[in-house]
């Protein structure tokens, strides 16, 4: 299954925020979209999604526009994890993943042996099982970000759109996440996510879009499109851009503009 953008304006009633933006994630691809704060990339999932009308261009699931999917049928096809997710009530893990079968479920139905059995492989390929009879408002963010993955898997949608899914998690997380985002993709799920981690894009994209002021600046492998030069046009700081044998695969590394310690200018 392909999602494609082409030439797609996004942005507000009276507020655009982006345009000319043409893209496209294959199943069993990654892709994915950077840029700083206020630079329109989760108006763009949005739109993507269809949760916001485009202002302009086509975008399409297969060749056939968004705009003429009923939501319960793009539901099972798209899954979304958004950026942040504060529960009101204390839903179990395992209940909380359940309500992705939401799309897959009549209005009046309970949820089968087989929704409950998506809802079972979902929690068990991210590896938390363990969670699934605690409840959601007391677990961590890693862990809550781990059950918002499952919930998005238990649709069984061949996309999954995902909002900064490493956001205020700490280190060995984001590491979790942007490790269980690779195997997703090796099993064939395509996925499309914002990140403002280069190295992120580096450990498990195929394809990277570099968006700034609501303008696609550049898009491509992340070898040509996180350089040194681009990652200064994008952020308006110094990066070096280097590879690593060891781990085989670049890193960036900003300039602080600090001598070394010890040393006086």
């Amino acid at each position: 299954m392909t999602l494609a953008a082409v030439n797609v304006a996004f942005g507000y009633r009276g507020a655009p925020v982006g345009r000319g933006v043409s893209c496209a994630v294959d199943a069993g691809e990654v892709l994915c979209l950077l840029g700083p704060n206020g630079g329109g990339k989760t108006t763009l999932l949005k739109t993507l999604l269809g949760l916001i009308p485009a202002q302009g261009g086509a975008i399409t699931i297969d060749g056939r526009a968004l705009a003429d999917f009923a939501r319960p049928e793009l539901a099972r096809r798209l899954g979304y994890v958004p950026q942040a997710h504060n529960a009101l009530f204390p839903f179990t893990v395992r209940e909380v993943v359940l309500m992705g079968r939401a799309a897959r479920v009549g209005l009046f139905s309970a949820p089968s042996a087989q929704d409950r059995d998506a809802a079972r492989q979902a929690l068990h390929a991210l590896g938390i099982d363990h969670l699934a009879d605690r409840t959601y408002t007391t677990i961590s963010g890693g862990e809550r970000q781990m059950t918002l993955i499952a919930r998005a898997l238990a649709q069984e949608p061949a996309i999954l759109v995902m909002d900064e899914p490493t956001a205020n998690l700490d280190f060995g997380n984001q590491t979790r996440v942007i490790e269980q985002i690779a195997k997703l993709a090796a099993q064939g799920l395509g996925i499309l996510l914002s990140t403002h981690d280069p190295d992120h894009a580096f450990a498990c994209a195929d394809q990277v879009a570099l968006l700034r002021g609501g303008d696609l600046i550049a898009l491509g492998s992340p070898q040509e499109t996180l350089t040194s030069d681009m990652l200064r046009r994008l952020y308006g700081v110094d990066v070096a851009v280097t590879y690593l044998t060891d781990v085989g695969r670049y890193v960036c590394t900003p300039s602080f503009n600090r001598s070394p310690r010890g040393e006086t200018t």
